[in-house]
């Protein structure tokens, strides 16, 4: 077992999963795979192998770190159910980062972050403005997210760096989610009686 701090830190904001495992500030395990669908089904099990190839288990974990958007809405609440629910378990934080976070810390402080969105669009934030929904082709001179696997190792460190009192990890919509109620009236319900 490693002496420093273990921070786990993943991200399945868009159609990636991504995990990494650091020690203090050294990088231990860093893993993606690409995947339009199944997140759910194959975060955990991703969790437990970068554990087992870092030689940890949860319990030697100090902090988990986790994306939280911008990006694809369900997937974002994968990775933040999660998150809340092994740092509740394993009594530890579980601190949230957004990729635009993520960005500016590889970028520097006055890049102008932006993380692809549909329909040609990206999720930009100017001067640390409320982020906004543009069209792609309105921006210029913008930072993208880096590879999912350094996505997760940064997310990883910022979290560590984080006060281990911060508020808990919530999803960061831009907009609302596409879905929308049914527009046909409920079912009428019989009564037996």
């Amino acid at each position: 077992m490693v002496s420093d701090r273990l921070t786990l830190g993943f991200d399945t904001s868009a159609a990636h999963c991504a995990a990494a495992l650091l020690s203090g500030d050294r990088v231990l395990v860093s893993r993606s795979e690409e995947m339009g669908r199944g997140q759910a089904e194959r975060l955990l099990p991703l969790l437990e192998e970068i554990l087992a190839e870092g030689g940890a288990t949860w319990r030697d974990l100090a902090c988990i770190g986790v994306g939280i958007g911008p990006g694809n809405f369900t997937g974002i609440r994968i990775s933040v159910a999660a998150a809340r629910g092994l740092a509740l378990a394993l009594d530890i934080p579980a601190i949230g980062v957004s990729t635009l976070e993520v960005i500016r810390a590889l970028h520097g402080p006055a890049s102008l972050p932006a993380v692809p969105a549909p329909r040609d669009q990206v999720y930009i934030q100017r001067n640390g403005a409320t982020p906004s929904l543009v069209p792609l082709a309105d921006v210029s001179g913008h930072s993208l997210p880096p590879p999912p696997a350094r996505l997760a190792e940064t997310i990883s460190r910022l979290a560590s760096l984080a006060r281990a009192d911060s508020p808990a990890p919530a999803p960061f919509y831009v907009r609302p989610a596409d879905a929308a109620p049914a527009r046909d009236l409920p079912p009428v319900i019989l009564d037996d009686t």
